[in-house]
Formats: structure tokens, sequence, C-alpha cells
């Protein structure tokens, strides 16, 4: 490192540092987070944080020894027999198909007590990042100097010749290849990984355990669970996996207060560097309009729950109900003056380094125009959750549009045979109430032109004004449906069915919202890309880029923090799994299987869970979180309420990653499971 670049670097620290000690209440380069892509590990941020100078082999094999779990989670190689760590709930979805005639993996797990007990479930693979390379200048080289309309076509004309040229190269051979654009573009990393299929279930615990505390506990901490799975890769010769140069061997006593760690899993996406317009969006009109949609659908759910319990609708109400979590958390985040504060501060930092230009004013005109549509483009999607009447709705209009062009046109017969098929289900309570439901969504949204919703309405309540227009539709009687079919087109379009004409009202809105938000996708790309330029130019690449699941890592320490009016301690223990079963009466989902109810007290005092100040979010879970001597100390598998606002920025204050304590695993499989084969594999013991 040259010296100007060393002391501008020991600048930045010092300026993190200050920061930090007295609460991040002005804006911070860490605003953007922790989340360090191994092409440009930050080596000197961790010798001054942690006094850890960590050469290059550290971070290749950290890189080496991670995974990425199928397309949605992240894992690691935790043993030199090719076992894989993941979460339970990144394995529950893929396991039911490996149940034998009367097991329920959910209601009693599954263990293999020998390799050949040991499970393949085709659909799942793992992939490990062989190969980093940076391929800006490449890139950017075959770009050249187009214009903005012409730069998208280009980049990926660009990043296929990359590709094509790296897949000959030696050591990228047979690897999968995959380009990423960092900094909205202004670097480009080309990635060589290597797939895995044969990958087979060693070991999950029950749904009771990975899922304690089900969406109540969600997002929360103090937390109790048991949230892992083990997998075990097999070579192309039906043999474990040899991984003995390349894995996280376990440590059960590994963290104490501010023991510092390290997450090394696979984000999936983050917006740190939207501009405060875009926040300003997200606050007033994306978030709202969001909370609004899962609130309502969890509400009916609910309702048919109470009626008919079944598994589905349960899973679809925890699925809805930890996604409203979510939002609602980053919505708070928006919605709290000093966060925000700190985003228009940095934006004000770096507008004032970038004399005369005025992306952040041209983003703010884009915004001022979607803002009008932010409503109808989640609320008149055609979608499962939006009830038939709306689909029918779309397609009517399909209809409509199609036959006032061109009356003889093939397509008329298959929408008529899809009207017909569709509209008999319009008429039963529970569709008549979802319409409703939509209805009242739009009017509570729509703006002072939106004539077209009061319209529809007429006066009436949205649950009156559904009811009517369905009953008196031609689409809620066959007879009545067939005749109007059976009219040539010129008679259809002059039709006065109320269904009819709340389709050619509503639709168009839709259509006119996606034609805003498509129409303009380019452009504020393009302005994207030149923000995070200007970004890039006061910071370099001392920043992380925005989440892509690709592999990061992300440094922090063990740390509690207040919380409530009392104090979040580092860890949590089996005791505390075991009180919250009893003070809830061991109802769902506090409930604990028939094995877990005679513990051991060397059970109940294992560590059960614990939290750290790592930057983590969705795409991370199932990330192993190591020490300094590259040995696994816990699993990833949620963050606290305060994370949430991750979206945007990172807040290492009270932002608190949740994980697995490596020792809570091995307990459980020493004490309840008798998975003494296992405990050996990952304790040498």
């Amino acid at each position: 490192m040259n010296n100007n670049r060393k002391q501008w670097f020991l600048s930045l620290l010092a300026a993190f540092t200050f920061t930090a000690a007295f609460g991040q209440q002005e804006p911070s380069p860490h605003d953007f987070g922790k989340m360090w892509t191994f092409e440009n590990p930050p080596k000197e941020w961790f010798l001054k944080a942690y006094n850890y100078d960590l050469d290059q082999e550290w971070f290749d094999e950290g890189r080496m020894s991670a995974l990425r779990f199928a397309s949605w989670c992240s894992a690691s190689f935790v043993s030199p027999n090719g076992l894989v760590m993941t979460n339970h709930h990144c394995s529950q979805p893929v396991v039911s198909d490996l149940q034998k005639e009367g097991e329920n993996f959910d209601k009693n797990g599954f263990f293999a007590t020998t390799l050949a007990d040991e499970r393949r479930n085709p659909e799942v693979f793992v992939e490990q990042l062989i190969k980093v390379a940076d391929v800006t200048e490449k890139v950017k080289t075959l770009i050249g100097n187009a214009t903005d309309a012409e730069k998208q076509a280009k980049t990926q004309e660009a990043i296929n010749t990359v590709v094509k040229e790296y897949t000959s190269k030696p050591g990228w051979e047979n690897l999968r290849l995959q380009t990423v654009p960092y900094y909205s573009g202004a670097k480009f990393s080309l990635y060589g990984y290597k797939r895995y299929d044969d990958v087979r279930l060693v070991f999950i615990p029950e749904a009771q355990l990975g899922f304690f505390g089900g969406d109540p506990d969600n997002f929360t901490y103090p937390r109790y669970n048991l949230d892992c799975t083990f997998w075990r890769v097999y070579d192309e010769n039906g043999q474990p996996l040899n991984t003995a140069d390349n894995y996280f061997p376990f440590n059960v006593d590994g963290i104490q207060e501010n023991t510092p760690v390290f997450v090394i899993g696979n984000p999936g996406s983050t917006e740190r560097y939207r501009t405060v317009a875009q926040l300003e969006y997200d606050r007033d009109y994306r978030y709202p309009v969001d909370i609004e949609f899962f609130t309502n659908r969890i509400k009916m759910l609910e309702e048919d729950y109470a009626l008919n319990p079944n598994d589905d609708t349960k899973n679809t109400i925890f699925s809805l109900a930890n996604s409203l979590k979510a939002i609602k958390g980053t919505e708070n985040g928006l919605t709290d003056p000093a966060l925000f504060d700190r985003k228009v501060k940095m934006e004000k930092k770096i507008r004032a380094n970038a004399v005369g230009k005025t992306y952040w004013d041209d983003m703010a005109k884009f915004y001022v125009d979607l803002s009008k549509y932010g409503s109808e483009l989640r609320f008149l999607a055609p979608s499962p959750m939006s009830g038939s009447t709306l689909s029918l709705l779309h397609t009517i209009n399909q209809y409509t549009t199609i036959a006032a062009e061109n009356p003889e046109s093939p397509e008329l017969e298959g929408l008529e045979k899809k009207m017909t098929e569709m509209a008999p289900v319009i008429k039963d309570p529970k569709e008549v109430k979802t319409f409703g439901m939509v209805l009242g969504e739009v009017k509570k949204f729509a703006q002072a032109d939106d004539v077209y919703i009061n319209t529809i309405m007429d006066g009436r309540t949205p649950d009156e004004a559904a009811k009517k227009i369905i009953s008196s539709s031609a689409f809620s009687d066959e007879k009545d449906l067939a005749k109007l079919l059976d009219k040539n087109t010129k008679k259809f379009l002059k039709s006065k069915d109320p269904l009819i004409e709340a389709a050619n009202l509503m639709v168009p809105e839709y259509n006119k919202a996606v034609k805003a938000f498509q129409s303009t996708g380019v452009a504020r790309k393009q302005i994207e890309q030149n923000v995070a330029g200007e970004v890039f130019k006061v910071y370099g690449n001392a920043l992380p880029p925005d989440a892509t699941f690709t592999l990061r890592i992300s440094d922090g320490v063990v740390k509690g923090y207040d919380y409530n009016g009392t104090y979040a301690p580092i860890k949590t223990t089996y005791f505390g799994m075991y009180e919250r079963y009893y003070s809830n009466d061991g109802k769902f989902p506090w409930s604990l299987p028939e094995k877990w109810m005679n513990p051991s007290m060397d059970l109940l005092k294992s560590p059960m869970n614990f939290v750290c100040t790592a930057d983590i979010i969705g795409g991370n879970s199932g990330s192993p979180i190591i020490n300094v001597k590259r040995e696994v100390v816990g699993l990833v598998f949620d963050g606290n309420i305060e994370s949430l606002p991750g979206k945007f920025i990172f807040d290492e204050k009270d932002n608190r990653t949740v994980a697995v304590h490596a020792g809570g695993i091995v307990a459980a499989l020493r004490y309840i499971y008798k998975a003494d084969r296992l405990v050996a594999e990952l304790t040498g013991k």
C-alpha cells in the first residue's frame, strides 16, 4: 500500500472509531455496511479494529470452506469428510420428499446413524466459490464510450464476452461463471463456482426445535432455536467428499463478551446506496402499501384457519407474517428521524464532492411521478392472494382490448374459454369479501385525481360495492355469461355489465403503473449507477457494495445490548428454552417433543443461542460464524428487530445477528439425539 493510500485509510479508520464512540449520530462510512467482498477484504480495517493481521491464505481458506446452499441460503463445510451445516429453515422445504412411509421429520426429526442411511435429494445442491477475478477494466474497455441509452445492452455484451473468454482459461474450466456488477457498475467481479449435486441429509431436528417460538419470537432476542441441519456432499465415486483442506472445525467454547467474530455467507439484497428521494418513496408509499397488503391477507387467512385449521394455511400465515414483520422493521427505520437524517447528511456529503452533477434531483423528479402509481402496482396486480375476481378483471380487459382492435382475432376464443372457467368462482362469499378488500385498499390509498375508484364504488362501502358488482354481473350466472359471450364482439364491447366496466376502469390503471415503472427503469438504473459512482469517488472500495447473494465476509464482536428497559445477554441457555416452554404452558409455537421432556443438567446449562454485531441480511441464513482461527463458534439464523433497517442502513449500535451456539448444537446432538457419530465428527471426540 502506498503511503498516501495508507494515510487516507488510517484517517478513514479514525473516523469510524470516532463515530462509533459517539453513538453514530453523524453519518459514517459504516452506514453502507460491513459486507466485504473476498476480492477486496478490509485487511487494514481488521488490523486496526481487532489487531488481526490476516494474510491472503486466511481469506482464501475461509472462502473455500463456505458454500451457497441451493439458491436461497448459505452453508459451510464443517468436517474433513464433506459434512455441510446450514439452517433447519433452509432445509425444511426440501426434506419432506426424503421421508419413508410412516416417517414425519417435522414431528420426529431425522438422524442417519450410518453413512448408508444418509439420504439424497436430487434437487439439493451446494456451490463452492473456487475462483475470483476483478474484470472491471475488461468490461469497461468493451463498453467503451456507450451512451447512457446504450450502456445496459453494451454492458451485457461485455459480460458475455468476458465469461466466454474465461471459460477456457486454466483453472476456470467446468466452473459455473457469474459476473456481478458492484457499486452499480463501477466495478465488476467474475466468480467461478464448483457445483456439487450429490448432497445427502444427515440430521435435521424436529420443527418444534428448529422453529421454536414461531413468528412471535421471530426477529427477536433472547432466542431459543435449534435452527440447524447437517448434510453431506459425496464425490463422483459415491464417497464422502474429501474436504480436509477446506472446512471450519467446531469450537464449542469459542465465544466470550467482545470476542471478534466473522460471518461468511451470501447476503441476499440491500439498498444502501439508494438516494434520499428513493428512500422517501419507500417510507411514504412502498412500505405502507406493502404493510396494508400483507396485514389484510394475514387477517383473512387467520379467519379461514379458525374455521378450517390445516398446515398449508398455517404455513402461509407464518410466511406472510414473517414478511410483514420484516417490512415493518424496515419502515420503522425509515421513520426514525436519527437514522434517516444520517442518510440525508451522507447524501449532502457526496453531493458536495459532485459539483455540477444533478443525479439526485433527476431521481427525485422520477419519484414525484412514480408516487402516483405505487398503490396500483401492488393492489391491482393479479395474484392468488388478491382473489379470482381481480384475475378475471385482467382477462376481461385483455379480451375487450383485443376485440376492439381486431374482432376476428384468434386469441378471443381462448380468452372466452378462460373467462368461462374463471367465472363460477366469483360468487363464492369468500371471493366477494376478497374483492371488497381489494377495492378498500385501492380506495384507502387513492390520490385526489384517482376518480376511477369512486366511479366503481358509486358511493358504496367496499364490501357493498363488491357484492353489488358481482351479483349484478352476467359473469356470476352460467347462462347469462353464455349469452354475453355468444353475442358479437361489438355488443360485448358496448355492454354495461358492472364487472366489464370495473375491469376497464381498474386494469388500465394497473397497466399505467407498470408502464410508469418500466419505462423509467433504464434511466433510473443509470442514475443509480452514477450516484454509486460518486460515492465510489469519495470512498473508493473501502466501502462494501450492496449485497447481491454473493459471498461476503462480515466482522463484528459478541456483544449484548439494551432492550425493553433491561439488558440482553450475549447468550441464552437451554434453561431459558424450558422457561419459555413452561411460561407458555407448552402451547404452540413453544411446544416441545416428548423426547425433550426429561433434560439432563448438562443440557440445561449448555449455551443455546448468542448475538454479535456482524452485518447480515436475508440469504445469510446458514452462514457460519467463525473466530480468527477459522473455527465455527455459531450458525446464523436470524437478526433482531433492530437489525431490519439494515435493508437501507447499517446501525452497529443495536443491530444484532442471532446465531445457534456451536456448543448448543453439540449438546443437543449428544444429550437428546444420542448422535455420537456426528458429535465425534464435529468435535474429534
